[in-house]
């Protein structure tokens, strides 16, 4: 920390500070809370953050905060008095001025100012000493929308275990590691097939979840937001959960119960339930004129506090979801808690989809081209789709309206079909190559329809219930278990594609996604693969494309990821779903 006499020495100072470095500027006069000038000066995820008496930028504001100050002192001249216009709210004003947007938190009770006066200051540091600074930072370490599970039976002690480990040194990555692991003893446990095995993975589930807030009450706490974080909170959520279905598969097997069928079903409906959340968002959050009758009657549903509650339960967020598993899983059998799993989740997919659907038809809003892009990239057709629909003269003048998802669930129907009735047999082949011409079809024009953030979705449940159904087709040991790692190293690929959209860095390069094939490409080699093997072999030829999957898309991922975190890309918080 430096000390300027004067406005025109901070320039010089601030000059001195290594260019790779963030800088803050806080007034010699500044009042308020200590945790006030954290959310202004220490939150990672903006260029550059004020609050009253000090302002913040990372290395990438730098430039335009020094011309800022510069700017600032020149307005000051030689005046070395405290005032109410401070020389740090003056740099915040000429920042925006000069186009940078600066962020300023919501600092609720908490007290930030520069008092003009003595009287001032006194009755400044009165209100400081009348709030408990540290009640508020406890409070906002917690989401502000959880579910009631979370709310009500985690929360209440989960961010005391948050402060314990920011007091301790230990940062949220560390925490998320903790919880991946914890799960994944869980799954270890279930996969015994013993009663005791059920009970421990039961309580360690638990245990699990509650490091699962911990990490990111923790990142709120003590503003340690990172790419990586975001990353490997967003990805391990997943794994976890997965793996812990694979868990019970394995230990219902050990028992003489074949549950894998519904293991992978639980992981495909999961997965395309996330994929409908995150093609809504991706297709809306920008729109214009984005209203519509059905939101506000959302929105007056959500002032009567019951209701709140009961909607957010009904959806089966991940804090509902685990602790459904958890306790089935320590009472009763694998089969058992799969069976109910699944009802929970197609009744909250129902919920949501149908809902959703409604705002759609009933808003006119007017989506933008990169929400159009998104939603492409989210479908991850490969280069036959691409050929085939895309690339045609005069293909995207055929649509309009509900074309697109039409096109999508008619492929989806018809590729199913033939999965069902048609295994072993040329016609499937034929079928899973009408699924890649319909592919390219649908998204041969801008996906800007109402319905249109429903062809990921579709296209999701297409190739995974595609291979689902034939693993299950072939009847033989290893196939589902083969089919389970498959779709889970794509489920992969499917949402990295989300959190690089989501974290502003655009979706996977196109090589990856020609390399692996698109998601028509690997349907049609899965159907091949059905249709010219033998039931063993075709089981071989779905581990080998698991694995093939699996080290591309986790190779290039951590690759981009580590790489993104090492050249300081912008820090994100993604809430997720409600927890």
């Amino acid at each position: 920390m430096r000390t300027a006499s004067a406005p025109a020495d901070a320039a010089v100072l601030l000059a001195s500070v290594p260019a790779d470095e963030r800088v803050a500027l806080v007034d010699s006069g500044f009042v308020g809370h200590l945790h006030a000038l954290r959310l202004g000066l220490t939150d990672p995820r903006f260029n550059a953050s004020a609050v009253s008496g000090a302002v913040s930028v990372l290395p990438s504001a730098r430039a335009a905060f020094a011309r800022a100050v510069e700017q600032a002192a020149v307005s000051a001249g030689g005046d070395t008095v405290v005032r109410v216009d401070a020389l740090a709210d003056r740099v915040a004003t000429a920042l925006e001025a000069d186009g940078t947007e600066v962020h300023r938190p919501d600092l609720g009770a908490l007290v930030a100012t520069v008092p003009a006066d003595p009287q001032a200051r006194n009755e400044a540091r009165q209100a400081v000493a009348a709030v408990d600074e540290e009640a508020i930072r406890l409070r906002t370490a917690v989401k502000s929308r959880d579910g009631f599970f979370t709310t009500h039976f985690i929360s209440p002690y989960s961010r005391y275990i948050a402060r314990w480990c920011a007091r301790r040194g230990l940062t949220p990555n560390q925490v998320t590691t903790a919880s991946l692991i914890t799960a994944l003893v869980a799954a270890g446990c279930a996969a015994t097939g013993e009663r005791w095995g059920f009970v421990a993975a039961g309580v360690l589930l638990i245990f699990s979840f509650v490091l699962d807030c911990t990490d990111g009450q923790l990142a709120r706490y003590s503003l340690q937001y990172s790419t990586m974080g975001a990353w490997l909170d967003a990805t391990f959520d997943r794994a976890k959960e997965y793996a812990y279905y694979a868990g019970l598969a394995l230990g219902a097997a050990r028992g003489g119960d074949d549950v894998w069928a519904l293991a992978l079903g639980a992981m495909v409906l999961q997965t395309c339930r996330h994929v409908v959340d995150f093609a809504f968002t991706e297709a809306n959050h920008d729109a214009t004129a984005n209203t519509s009758p059905t939101a506000a009657l959302s929105d007056k549903l959500d002032s009567v506090g019951w209701t709140v509650w009961v909607r957010r339960m009904i959806v089966l967020p991940i804090g509902e979801r685990w602790a459904l598993i958890a306790v089935l899983t320590a009472l009763t059998t694998p089969r058992i808690t799969l069976v109910v799993l699944l009802i929970g989740c197609a009744f909250a997919a129902l919920y949501t989809t149908a809902g959703r659907v409604l705002r759609s038809l009933t808003r006119k809003a007017e989506r933008t081209d990169r929400a159009a892009r998104a939603l492409v990239d989210l479908a991850d057709n490969g280069p036959i789709a691409t050929y085939l629909g895309g690339d045609l003269p005069g293909r995207g003048r055929r649509l309009g309206g509900y074309k697109a998802p039409v096109a999508a669930a008619l492929a989806v129907a018809l590729v199913l079909n033939a999965a069902v009735s048609e295994y072993g047999t040329w016609a499937l082949v034929g079928s899973a190559a009408m699924y890649a011409l319909l592919s390219g079809f649908a998204v041969s024009a801008p996906l800007k329809g109402p319905l249109d953030w429903l062809v990921p979705p579709l296209f999701r449940a297409g190739e995974y219930l595609t291979v689902l159904v034939l693993a299950a087709k072939a009847d033989v040991n290893g196939a589902l278990p083969a089919a389970f790692g498959l779709v889970a190293a794509v489920a992969y690929h499917h949402y990295d594609t989300v959190y690089r959209i989501r974290g502003g860095t655009g979706a996977p390069p196109h090589w990856l996604v020609r390399s692996i094939g698109g998601q028509e490409g690997r349907t049609l080699l899965v159907a091949v693969a059905a249709a010219l093997l033998s039931a063993q072999d075709f089981t071989v030829a779905l581990t080998a494309l698991a694995v093939a999957v699996a080290l591309v898309v986790l190779t290039e991922s951590i690759r981009f990821w580590v790489i993104a975190a090492r050249q300081g890309a912008p820090a994100v918080h993604d809430e997720g779903e409600p927890a």
